[in-house]
């Protein structure tokens, strides 16, 4: 004899909408202690990045300003976690007092919602400003433990999906063109060096801002592959590994090679406009670029990379800019250039199934603004 699985309507409701906020919108349940009686989900992507499902019963309005209180104070924590400046947090009680008189929506970046049921779902304006879409969403075919088994196989199906798309993306890769990078950079150290031609070859290729305004405009690129001594091409083709090779892995190999030499070539470009007549060289300035590739990226990716940018990515970047500045003979210029070119030819060519198009189109516009605006510089104002 089969036992039909029932389900009261406030937890059938807790389902429903976790299918929705999940499956259709693509956040995350976001694990808190000591939190009882309320779903909290996240999508940084999203305009409300927050979502709370709280099925606990507030009783009056002492208790639900506790609970603003509350949220509050884990938004903050929420914030710091994720580099997030302002974040807009959509609380839905399904079981809100009558003794409850507070204004529930005084605070712009704290949504309260009181739903008793799925009809308060679509009279609410503040849904349908969000979520227009929520209230279609709830409507199924299937009931009892049919609807159960659904629900609970769409969700888990999704959660797979999603584990094994970031496994994928995070898992390690070989970086052929990061050796390949590597491997042209000893090449432009090591044959100078056996053919007694060492000097010369520094002579002919370096960053030069009166011989590249002379017409000389490959040293914008040979220049990033020419070093002055053993221990400067063993620290960047180091660099070049680490940081190099986690880009290589996260963004693939064609935004790869277009980051590098765009940083390497906005490095040279800083070289030219800060530099005067001093020649530099080095590849530092596309691994500057790559570090901000890494950056912009780790941002998108922050609810996993947020303590590695804290206490790895950013530290790296501010030490190494502060040490240039310090040490003597560190084109520290070309630096900031590369820095601020990977930055936005990164954003240009978009971070996979996190940048809309939109987002890409305007990294796009920046680019090329900020690219004109730096040939300009180089080559009209400082000649």
């Amino acid at each position: 004899m089969e036992t039909e699985l029932t389900l009261d309507d406030k937890n059938l409701l807790v389902m429903k909408l976790l299918h929705y906020f999940i499956t259709e919108k693509n956040y995350n349940p976001i694990i808190l202690q000591g939190v009882e009686n309320e779903i909290w989900l996240e999508n940084l992507d999203e305009d409300c990045k927050v979502v709370r499902i709280v099925s606990n019963y507030i009783h009056n309005n002492e208790q639900f300003n506790f609970d603003v209180f509350k949220t509050k104070r884990i938004v903050k924590k929420i914030k710091k976690k994720t580099f997030s400046l302002n974040i807009k947090v959509m609380s839905i009680f399904l079981d809100l007092g009558e003794n409850v008189t507070e204004e529930l929506n005084s605070d712009p970046k704290l949504l309260c919602i009181n739903v008793k049921d799925e009809s308060d779902i679509k009279k609410s304006d503040l849904i349908s400003d969000v979520f227009p879409d929520l209230s279609s969403k709830l409507k199924y075919s299937e009931k009892g433990f049919e609807l159960f088994a659904k629900i609970t196989g769409d969700i888990n199906e999704h959660n797979r999906k999603d584990a094994s798309r970031i496994e994928q993306l995070f898992k390690s890769k070989v970086p052929y063109v990061t050796y390949f990078l590597i491997i042209v950079n000893i090449i432009f150290f090591v044959v100078p060096l056996l053919l007694g031609v060492y000097n010369s070859a520094l002579t002919w290729g370096c960053i030069h801002g009166p011989s590249i305004r002379d017409g000389q405009y490959y040293r914008l690129l040979t220049g990033i592959f020419l070093h002055g001594s053993i221990w400067h091409i063993f620290f960047n083709c180091y660099a070049l590994y680490v940081i190099g090779s986690q880009i290589e892995s996260f963004l693939g190999k064609p935004k790869y090679i277009i980051i590098y030499f765009f940083s390497g070539i906005m490095g040279s470009l800083f070289s030219m406009i800060f530099g005067g007549s001093t020649p530099s060289i080095g590849a530092s300035g596309a691994i500057f670029g790559l570090m901000g590739a890494l950056l912009y990226f780790g941002y998108y990716y922050r609810v996993y990379l947020g303590n590695v940018l804290k206490s790895q990515i950013i530290p790296l970047i501010l030490f190494n800019l502060v040490l240039g500045f310090l040490l003597p003979g560190v084109d520290n210029f070309g630096h900031i250039g590369g820095l601020l070119g990977g930055v936005l030819i990164t954003r240009a060519l978009g971070i996979k199934d996190k940048t809309t198009t939109f987002e890409k189109g305007n990294g796009w516009i920046m680019t090329l603004i900020f690219t004109v605006f730096i040939l300009y510089i180089a080559f009209v104002y400082s000649a």
